[in-house]
């Protein structure tokens, strides 16, 4: 029965375009409503670790970590969730909030809003909605209009689209699509390895050997060499620093 219900979010992601993953923290104290919410959230392609009320009370610097600032937070109708935005925004962070509600009232959400919360989520929920919803969120968060960064011969996607080298898709695997996706949402920066590995796997029960990203970084550079009529492969690395994506020096010159 396990491997039927994988093989059931494996086909809907791939149906619906998605080869990477998102992590989020959620929290719903509704037992009923918080599995189907969790479910519905895996099945397009959300790593979900749920929160108790204890989350909003303790040190919430976590959230500001590099690595951290981008995962969205879910809230599920409550009385206490317009003081846990209170609490969130108070301590400098700015990662998106979405509030799950039952039924549609215009004056609520507008204080939902105006409080600090990016986005208000009406019953039924559907896992593409919320993706794309966080991902648009995520996206202006990191300074981006569009639904793509072109680097060079790169064209980077920001919602679960393989990028395009040179004119031709090239297939990422969906841990090397998270590495990718982190250094794409913030081109000609560095990112720390350190900031690589916990937005990737985070507080994740499976979490690998710290090695594992230069791993993946060697492999997305082999693919994007291989795909690029130039032949670079885009990811810089800056010693003693991190990675950073990049267009070469002398492609900046000529153009």
């Amino acid at each position: 029965m396990r491997s039927l219900s994988l093989l059931a979010i494996k086909d809907k992601q791939e149906f619906l375009g998605v080869s990477w993953t998102m992590r989020a923290y959620v929290f719903e104290q509704q037992d009923d409503r918080r599995a189907a919410l969790i479910a519905e959230m895996r099945t397009s392609g959300f790593e979900p670790q749920i929160i108790e009320p204890e989350f909003f009370q303790s040190d919430l610097s976590v959230l500001l970590q590099p690595g951290h600032e981008t995962r969205a937070v879910m809230l599920g109708e409550c009385k206490e969730v317009r003081s846990y935005i209170r609490a969130m925004r108070n301590a400098g962070c700015a990662n998106p909030i979405v509030v799950f509600r039952n039924f549609r009232n215009a004056q609520d959400t507008s204080e939902l809003l105006n409080l600090g919360a990016d986005d208000v989520i009406v019953a039924p929920f559907r896992g593409e909605e919320i993706m794309s919803r966080t991902n648009s969120i995520i996206r202006r968060l990191c300074g981006h209009a569009a639904d793509n960064v072109v680097v060079g011969e790169l064209t980077a996607y920001f919602d679960g689209r393989d990028p395009i080298v040179s004119g031709s898709r090239i297939k990422l695997s969906k841990r090397e699509h998270s590495v990718f996706q982190h250094l794409a949402l913030n081109p000609h920066k560095v990112i720390s390895k350190d900031a690589i590995y916990d937005a990737v796997y985070g507080a994740s029960i499976d979490q690998p050997f710290d090695k594992v990203i230069d791993v993946y970084i060697c492999k997305l550079r082999k693919k994007i060499a291989s795909a690029s009529e130039s032949g670079w492969q885009y990811i810089e690395t800056v010693h003693g620093r991190g990675y950073k994506l990049s267009m070469p020096e002398a492609m900046s010159d000529a153009s």
